[in-house]
């Protein structure tokens, strides 16, 4: 399903790409297109960006093509996420200790559109932190 999302192949694209957009925030995700996770996270990601395309736009960077942003982003993970609202970097509390990026694949539409949503909101405000919709901790899961 990666072939539906625009993909970014060099650093110079990330960065227009996170640069120029001012009213929306920027999603990448950044991965191999071939790694099961991914593909998980690309269907799902596809299909909810025509539902959230007034405020966020999504972009696939594969990680191989475009090694530029694996140290500064820690990018050790097969599939990574994170969010960007007018060159700022936002990171997420999902109660998980890293609120940096999601680094697991989120099949649920709707649960995505959520953390989209959350982002959105909170950067509009200028909070560089935003707080989870759902708590992914494994505290209570025994």
């Amino acid at each position: 399903m990666s072939y539906l999302l625009p993909h970014l192949t060099n650093g110079w694209q990330v960065d227009q790409a996170i640069l120029s957009e001012e009213d929306r925030v920027v999603v990448i995700r950044f991965g191999h297109d071939a790694d099961e996770d991914c593909m998980v996270m690309d269907e799902t990601l596809a299909s909810i960006a025509d539902k959230v395309k007034n405020f966020a736009v999504v972009y696939l960077v594969d990680i191989r093509e475009t090694p530029d942003f694996n140290k500064m982003y820690e990018l050790y993970d097969n599939c990574t996420l994170m969010f960007f609202f007018r060159n700022k970097h936002i990171m997420i509390d999902l109660g998980t200790g890293n609120n940096n990026k999601v680094n697991w694949p989120i099949s649920e539409k709707q649960e995505l559109i959520d953390l989209i949503e959350v982002v959105y909101r909170g950067a509009r405000k200028g909070r560089g932190l935003v707080i989870s919709p759902k708590d992914y901790s494994t505290k209570y899961q025994y």
